[in-house]
């Protein structure tokens, strides 16, 4: 076969259109690919930055809010602590006697109290909850079950404490006020107590 010069220019110059042609196609979709890739880039780096500004929103609402339940003090009222707990006259405030206690108060409001004053065969550990109220004062509720020599269960006692802690957080001093219930839930007795406490640590 005789292929004359013209038609070799024809052929090399079809060639050449072809390879420019799929390299403009190639451009195309690197540039479409690429300002696909931009735009996903942008759009995540936006999602990223709503993201911190909530997570930095909430940080310091929750910084609010801790530092508002433990009132000025860093401490507050969470943590074990060591108590010297007087019973005392309603009437006078005359002390009638003293004994020691341990109290913890945990994170999420709950409360437990040990006592020196009753025979733990006679009476459980008192759970309760513990709540700030304002400034450096709080309250705490608990309940302890109290039992007869026999094992027979006869009274609940509940504790109710009106609690100020100290500004450094390490002492706190409370009103106390004790009610007696029998097994149906009435009202049998009410008593008067203060305690003094400092954390333990």
């Amino acid at each position: 076969m005789v292929v004359n010069a013209g038609q070799c220019h024809y052929a090399v110059g079809d060639r050449r259109k072809r390879r420019n042609h799929i390299s403009d196609i190639r451009k195309k979709r690197r540039n479409r690919l690429t300002s696909r890739n931009l735009n996903r880039f942008a759009a995540s780096s936006r999602a990223a930055v709503w993201v911190l500004a909530g997570m930095l929103f909430l940080g310091s609402g929750l910084t609010a809010r801790a530092q508002s339940e433990g009132g000025n003090s860093q401490k507050g009222l969470e943590g074990a602590w060591r108590l010297q707990l007087t019973v005392r006259d309603c009437n006078t405030g005359q002390a009638l006697r003293t004994f020691p206690a341990v109290f913890t108060f945990a994170k999420g409001g709950t409360a437990t109290v040990i006592t020196a004053g009753q025979l733990p065969s006679l009476a459980t550990t008192g759970l309760g909850a513990w709540r700030h109220a304002h400034g450096h004062n709080y309250s705490a509720v608990t309940d302890a079950f109290v039992f007869s020599p026999a094992g027979v269960w006869i009274q609940t006692h509940r504790l109710t404490r009106a609690i100020e802690v100290s500004i450094d957080g390490d002492a706190f001093t409370d009103t106390v006020a004790l009610e007696i219930f029998d097994t149906n839930g009435n009202l049998i007795v009410t008593g008067c107590a203060t305690s003094v406490a400092s954390r333990l640590e």
